[in-house]
């Protein structure tokens, strides 16, 4: 799946109305229809899969709106933010609109590809001078680029293991929950466990194998 790995990513467009504009690409093994299922059915989830957010607090405040609060280490210099979304719901994807914080809007498109699926976000910034964006530079989200790849990595496990309850339940009741370093420790937590049982077993068949 080498192509289903591939990122692409354009920065600092300006859009016609002289926006910022950033966005990626991605291909997923997931159908269309099942891509802006998942997009729709959890918005929360999507935020908390970029690696370089760690949520303080999450609080829907009605059918369409949250407040959202935490930190992003995306920067050299990590910042604080405290915003309010609104989620639009469209035919192929969502717009989330941001209130408070130097964010306009982000944008999950879907459409179809040879692959499956496609999964496109933008990303735009009001438009600034240039001394306002020498003073805001610090406040710029730059995670996009692996929060990107890592809802590529998050929709091929989804392939593989969505239909396994326990594994679901995992990762939206305990892993999802977790802050970016405790997953990380975690992940190398299963790793070492499953070493430590491949050299059991391995153990275990060598004494077998000498002492049957």
């Amino acid at each position: 799946m080498s192509d289903t790995a591939t990122v692409a990513l354009n920065e600092r467009e300006q859009q016609g109305d002289d926006r910022d504009a950033v966005w990626a690409t991605i291909n997923t093994p997931l159908s269309p229809q099942e891509l802006l299922s998942f997009c729709q059915e959890d918005v929360e989830r999507i935020f908390r899969i970029n690696p370089y957010l760690e949520f303080r607090r999450w609080q829907r405040l009605n059918d369409t709106g949250y407040s959202f609060s935490g930190r992003n280490s995306s920067q050299q210099k990590p910042f604080d933010f405290d915003v309010e979304l609104r989620v639009e719901y469209m035919p192929d994807g969502l717009r989330v609109l941001y209130k408070g914080g130097l964010k306009r809007e982000t944008i999950f498109q879907v459409d179809s590809s040879s692959h499956g699926s496609k999964l496109t976000i933008h990303e735009s910034y009001p438009p600034l001078d240039e001394e306002e964006r020498e003073q805001k530079l610090g406040e710029v989200d730059q995670s996009l680029t692996t929060w990107a790849g890592d809802i590529q990595k998050f929709l091929v496990m989804w392939k593989q293991w969505g239909w396994f309850g326990p594994w679901r339940w995992y990762m939206r009741n305990v892993w999802q929950r977790m802050k970016p370093s405790g997953r990380r420790i975690a992940y190398m937590f299963w790793w070492i466990t499953l070493v430590e049982i491949v050299l059991i077993v391995l153990g275990a068949g060598i004494y077998l194998a000498e002492y049957r």
